[in-house]
């Protein structure tokens, strides 16, 4: 059985950072592609970016030159460094895989950690 666990999350002053992570566990093959989505209250859930097998990489406009996302094969882990945070990224943070395309329509999901950054 697949599972996706983030940690990391936390409270963190405007211009700060955090480092998300996220442990995959269950699949028979590593999937092609893993990323990070975010949902705020009272807003629907948006992709803020993803990597695929190759190590390439896709950002959301929102946090582009901010955030950025990686991989340990080895440790079958994703992290996303967020950098220059605000308090528009206050969301609850979801780490997320496919096992054949990059897509918002991912298969697997975890259960989310919630990041909030005050003014």
């Amino acid at each position: 059985e697949v599972h996706l666990v983030e940690s990391g999350g936390g409270s963190v002053q405007a211009g700060g950072s955090l480092r998300l992570s996220c442990a995959a566990s269950g699949f028979t093959n590593r999937p092609y592609c893993m990323g990070w989505f975010r949902q705020a209250p009272g807003e629907e859930r948006v992709r803020v970016g993803t990597i695929n097998k190759e190590g390439i990489t896709t950002y959301a406009y929102f946090v582009k030159g901010r955030f950025t996302i990686s991989q340990d094969n080895n440790k079958n882990t994703l992290s996303l460094q967020m950098n220059s945070l605000k308090p528009e990224d206050t969301a609850m943070y979801y780490c997320a895989a496919h096992r054949t395309y990059c897509t918002t329509d991912m298969e697997y999901w975890g259960p989310g950690t919630q990041v909030t950054v005050s003014s």
